[in-house]
């Protein structure tokens, strides 16, 4: 069996070993929309992260048998023609849970602490003239009491749920689909959510139900002070809307994701006047080293089972 690995930095510094034992492996750092198909020529498995899988791919690449996403979304991956094509497309799910969950708290405290502020402060080595022996310049609050809205209760947003609420916080969720009814947790709608919650977690898909789903009219319904994140994916909030909203409310927003990945160097995120309410992260919720860890052994699995 011949497999091609095409976006291999995606995944950092993992162990890519563990592939060899399926067959001849071809690993590629990066792989171009030009060199897609050149690459595919000859091998019976492609592994994919992000590298665009289309139809025409496909067709001249008849010797193709399974994709395997190296992540949970498919919309990489142009199924219908896979079906039609007899390709089998795996992707993989689950890996990431306590990474994402972890990193939505991680980006939450940057803001609520404002440690931005203070690593400067001591690197500046303002501190060593300050008269007395603290500074507190930018007040921080605590989040035990507060209202927590989850936008997308998958397997995600319940365990950021589980961790809001070890954190004494009083926790909602608006379902994206509208199919996902939990007991534990109050379902609202998506108006009463957005006004009444002083953090706001996102952990939904992009599809049609989510995209631009956070807009003007959304945001100016979110009370004073509070905290929007993103965690699902770009596109679900309207970024100049964002922007704009940064420089005109009280307001603050982290994201790990973007309608447009990498980020733009004409993006409006950069061309704010209140930087400090804003927290960005290039895509790495997911990434941590046990992540990468489980996603590839998973990816391993979905090859193996298709051989038997």
């Amino acid at each position: 069996m011949k497999i091609v690995l095409l976006d291999a930095l995606s995944l950092g510094d993992s162990d890519l070993s563990v592939f060899d034992c399926l067959g001849d492996v071809t690993i590629f750092q990066t792989t171009d929309v030009g060199q897609t198909s050149e690459r595919l020529a000859g091998h019976d498995v492609v592994i994919t992260n992000k590298v665009l899988i289309t139809a025409q791919h496909m067709a001249e690449n008849p010797q193709l048998k399974l994709i395997c996403i190296s992540a949970t979304g498919t919309n990489n991956v142009d199924l219908t023609a896979a079906e039609k094509a007899g390709i089998t497309v795996k992707n993989v799910s689950g890996y990431s849970t306590e990474s994402v969950s972890q990193s939505t708290f991680s980006l939450l405290f940057q803001l609520v602490h404002q440690t931005r502020y203070y690593d400067q402060y001591i690197a500046e080595q303002q501190w060593c003239d300050s008269p007395i022996f603290t500074h507190i310049e930018r007040p921080f609050f605590e989040i035990k009491g507060k209202r927590w809205g989850v936008i997308g209760l998958g397997a995600i947003g319940q365990r950021v749920a589980e961790l809001a609420t070890a954190f004494g916080c009083e926790v909602c969720y608006y379902s994206t689909s509208g199919y996902n009814t939990q007991q534990h947790f109050h379902q609202v709608s998506l108006e009463s959510l957005l006004s009444e919650c002083d953090v706001i977690s996102i952990h939904a898909p992009l599809n049609e139900q989510t995209e631009n789903l956070i807009g003007v009219e959304e945001l100016q319904q979110l009370k004073p002070g509070a905290i929007v994140m993103n965690l699902g994916r770009g596109g679900i909030i309207d970024e100049q809307a964002m922007a704009e909203a940064l420089d005109t409310q009280d307001i603050y927003h982290a994201t790990d994701v973007l309608a447009v990945e990498p980020m733009l160097s004409n993006h409006p995120y950069f061309s704010l006047k209140s930087p400090h309410r804003l927290v960005v992260t290039p895509h790495t919720a997911w990434a941590s080293v046990e992540a990468r860890k489980c996603l590839i052994g998973k990816v391993v699995q979905n090859i193996k089972l298709f051989r038997e």
